[in-house]
């Protein structure tokens, strides 16, 4: 189930890394996979570890229950999110398979009556919410300097190329980010019930996205590369930089946020310099829906195939 739900991490959240840059014309869908895959995996591998411990010891104390009882929650807390995450998938909404796990981590510890971290829960809400606010603001004020900056000093003949090159670097920063907080919403669970060592885990997890990304991963990308809103380059580089910027930030406190969150966040912040009417609304409205039934719908999935269990166990 932690490779699974791997999979649909790499099928879902692919586009939060190089989908503004296949909408603004940059890259093509091959071209950004691939940079996805080696930024994303590098990312994983350097930093992973730091959400890791959070998502498999700090909701429920994994490492504290029954062992039999700790493998039942990690088995159906994954099983909760892929199945959220996988049908997401199939709509073509790009949602947060950090909310995912977290939620159904939390229902699966309901389940069974394991104490629950009520105070992280809190934080990692809170950081929810701030996440997608913090990342339009910023994408607002890196596109506002980019845009009054940039042509006035690059020649004109040079624009273009340093702009793809912009992008391009800022998707692989993205995917760099992304790598090191979502590779715990795979295998955090398998490492706090002690299944596998943290360095084991991290890889398990980074193949199980990469798979995810090369055989699902074009479907979000079309959503958020060009769905919410039309982007250039200057608005695809001013977006990729401060979702980047703001994940970084989370990671390095080793809070699970929503790369998802993040990504849309910023776009809208990018598109708002040019006015709501560049928005497509409808598209948003759905991918905010979305986003707050994440977190319910997995946690009672998992709750409830968890209690379905214990009946018969």
């Amino acid at each position: 189930m932690g490779i699974a739900v791997g999979w649909s991490i790499g099928a879902n959240d692919a586009a939060n890394s190089l989908g503004v840059a296949v909408g603004s014309r940059v890259l093509t869908f091959r071209q950004a996979i691939l940079l996805i895959c080696i930024f994303g995996f590098l990312g994983a591998y350097f930093n992973g570890a730091h959400v890791i411990k959070t998502v498999g010891k700090g909701i429920v104390p994994l490492d504290q229950l029954d062992k039999n009882i700790a493998l039942y929650v990690a088995l159906v807390a994954s099983f909760g999110a892929c199945a959220w995450v996988a049908l997401a998938t199939h709509w073509k909404m790009p949602i947060s398979t950090s909310h995912s796990i977290v939620g159904a981590v939390a229902g699966a510890g309901l389940a069974v009556h394991a104490p629950i971290s009520w105070k992280v829960l809190f934080d990692v809400f809170m950081c929810w919410i701030l996440t997608p606010v913090g990342a339009a603001i910023m994408g607002f004020v890196i596109c506002i300097i980019v845009k009054n900056t940039f042509y006035r000093i690059v020649p004109r003949r040079f624009a273009r190329p340093i702009l793809v090159f912009l992008v391009i670097t800022s998707g692989c920063y993205v995917a760099f980010t992304w790598g090191a907080n979502d590779v715990a919403n795979c295998v955090g669970v398998i490492s706090g019930a002690g299944i596998l060592s943290i360095n084991s885990s991290i890889i398990l997890g980074i193949m199980a996205i990469l798979f995810g990304i090369i055989t699902l991963g074009y479907k979000v990308i079309q959503t958020v590369g060009s769905e919410i809103t039309n982007l250039v380059p200057v608005m695809a580089f001013s977006a990729q930089l401060a979702s980047a910027l703001n994940v970084h930030i989370y990671t390095l406190f080793g809070i699970p946020v929503s790369t998802s969150h993040s990504i849309v966040g910023a776009i809208f912040g990018v598109g708002m310099v040019r006015g709501l009417r560049v928005l497509n609304i409808k598209i948003l409205k759905n991918i905010i829906i979305s986003w707050i039934a994440t977190p319910f719908v997995s946690g009672v999935v998992s709750f409830s195939v968890l209690k379905g269990i214990m009946l018969f166990k």
